[in-house]
């Protein structure tokens, strides 16, 4: 696999699919910032009920998911920026 076929998610796209998938990745990472709050959420109202100890851990699942989200969202647009980094360095090689 080469240089340009890895950052390309291994396809050869054209630019205007890569930036397609570029905004399909970003609304994704929404999706999953708001899934994650969610099922933590979730998880934190059932053992609440199951352990009597309503409203603590449905606050703990709420700042865990959110402090998950934000870690996950960190890391896929940090992994972003330095696609495109790359990128802009290969565009000024040739």
């Amino acid at each position: 696999m080469t240089g340009d076929d890895r950052r390309a998610g291994g396809r050869n796209d054209a630019p205007g699919k890569r930036r397609t998938s570029s905004a399909a990745e970003f609304a994704g990472i929404g999706f999953q910032f708001a899934a994650s709050i969610l099922l933590c959420l979730f998880v934190g109202q059932w053992l609440d009920r199951r352990l009597g100890t309503a409203p603590l851990l449905l606050i703990v699942g709420v700042f865990f998911g959110a402090g998950a989200g934000f870690y996950s969202m960190y890391r896929r647009l940090m992994a972003a920026q330095r696609r495109d980094a790359e990128d802009a360095k290969d565009a000024k090689r040739q």
